[in-house]
Order: structure tokens, then sequence, then C-alpha cells
């Protein structure tokens, strides 16, 4: 998106910075959108190209007709449940920002407890680790733990061409290509095993469920990474064997669960001759993640 610059200089209609948050705040919270003040912050800061602290700091400053036009238009989609996230092409994920595409879902809070979970697990986070992300989408799990272990190579899995398309292009401006490779297939099917750590977040939602999903995620997210077939386990079936053969005899992998999941997916994992290490809660309390080692 192109932003204007921070000017004093008065539009045809007069609005200024505190007018425009206040009818946006209004707009949102008619629509049912939570926090809205914080989304209205975030989306005249994109508008304006400045930080949400430069808006607090300037409520009195008057915005261009160039600015109000596509703030207005922002909030009026925003009111219709598409995400900010979309809104803007972008996330923020472990203090680092992800570009998004169509094919990849909104990388959210709850998913940095795998993060949390891995790190957590391994003895030494500078030795040379290789590690393997299936279902990668944004790239956010793996390039997470790139960011945080500097001797380590990863690869990332995704069945969209696109998604894995968008993830390369994520390590490329978090400075991480060359030390992470993503490619476009079926889970796991095409690699050889040797891995040091195995991440996942699958689709885990019951299909029936999806139609009951906040519009944010239900129509907005990809369903290919939301569907986990009728009981929604059918993603951990799949990865159980994979990670069995892949995860080296040392190595660690860690699942994202969705609630109410942890013991159905453990037992899965156990009937594939996985050791269950732990169970990682999220800062809901819910338990989000699931810490597998080999028998």
């Amino acid at each position: 998106m192109s932003v204007a610059p921070m000017t004093s200089l008065a539009p045809a209609h007069e609005m200024t910075v505190a007018d425009a948050l206040a009818g946006a705040i209004r707009a949102l919270a008619a629509a049912g959108i939570d926090a809205p003040r914080r989304e209205a912050r975030l989306l005249l800061s994109a508008v304006l190209g400045v930080d949400a602290a430069v808006i607090l700091g300037n409520p009195e400053r008057l915005l261009l007709a160039a600015e109000q036009t596509p703030f207005a238009a922002l909030v009026a989609r925003r009111a219709t449940h598409e995400p900010a996230a979309r809104l803007l092409g972008r996330r923020e994920f472990w203090s680092l920002e992800f570009a998004l595409s169509p094919e990849t879902m909104v990388p959210r809070p709850d998913s940095e407890t795998v993060i949390d979970a891995v790190l957590a697990n391994l003895a030494a986070r500078d030795a040379s680790l290789r590690l393997l992300d299936l279902g990668t989408g944004s790239g956010c799990l793996l390039l997470a733990l790139l960011s945080e272990l500097p001797a380590a190579t990863g690869v990332g899995i995704d069945i969209a061409p696109n998604a894995a398309l968008t993830a390369r292009r994520n390590a490329m401006a978090l400075g991480l290509a060359d030390r992470a490779d993503f490619v476009a297939g079926a889970w796991a099917a095409a690699l050889a095993g040797g891995f040091d750590v195995i991440v996942a977040n699958p689709p885990y939602i019951e299909s029936r469920a999806i139609a009951g999903l906040p519009p944010e995620v239900g129509q907005h997210d990809p369903r290919r990474a939301l569907d986990g077939g009728p009981d929604g386990l059918a993603a951990y079936r799949a990865l159980a064997p994979e990670i069995g053969r892949l995860l080296r005899k040392t190595g660690v992998a860690a699942l994202e669960l969705g609630a109410g999941q942890a013991q159905p997916v453990a037992a899965l994992m156990r009937r594939a001759g996985l050791v269950v290490v732990e169970f990682r809660r999220d800062l809901a309390g819910l338990e989000r993640c699931l810490v597998l080692r080999l028998g």
C-alpha cells in the first residue's frame, strides 16, 4: 500500500485524526468487531505509514482527502469481518513480520506455543540442526525457529504451491533464505529422514464446525488449512507414521492442537511408536501443543 507522508495540509473535507478514529471506532463496534479502538488505530497507521504512537500523539492532525478515502475503504471492509491482516497483507508473529496470500492462514499468537515448546526441549540452540515444517503456510513456524537457532537449516512443505512461494518470499524478507527451502508437496511423501526438529500446525477443525467459525477465520482462511475431516484428526493420522520415519533418534516434534484434542492425538502418536514428552498450554490455558520423541 502506498502511503502519504505526515502533513498539516487540510483536505477538501476537514477531518482530524481524532475525528477519523472516532468514526471508525463507532462503525467497527456497531459491526461487532472485537477491540474496535485497536483495529481502527491499526488501519489508520497503515494508511498514514506511521506507528500508532505517532497517531496518538497527533490527534488534531488533519487528514488529506487522499488519506480519508483509503481509510474509509479499509474500515468498511473490516466492518464486514474481513481480517485486518488480510486487508494489510501481513501479520506479526514471534516479533517478525510475515506477508500473507490467499493460500496461507493468518498466523495466530496461539501458534507461538509451538515455538516455545521446541526451544524448551532443545539441548543447545547453537547446534547445526535440521528442521522440517509440515504444512508451512506463510513459513511462520520454521522461520521463527530459524531466527532463534543461528546454525540451523530447514525445509517447509505445503500442498499449495503459492503458499510455498509466499513462505520463500518471507524467508528472503527476513534474511533467512540461505537457511530455508520451501517446496510444494503432500506432507512428507518425498522426503528422506534425519530431522532434528519437526513442527506442524495441521488442519484440525471438524468439517461440520467450519461453518460456525468466526467469519474472520471461516470465510477468509483457506479451507484446506482448516478442515481436519469429520473428527478433526485426519491430518494427525497422516502425520503420525511420517514423524516416526523422519525424526532422528534424538529429535523432537511439536504439533499444534485444537481444543480438546490433546488425548486423542496423543493416542494416535503412541500407536505410531512415538513418546509423548509433554503438553504445552497456550496463554488461555488450553493444551495447544504436543511434544513428541521417538520411543
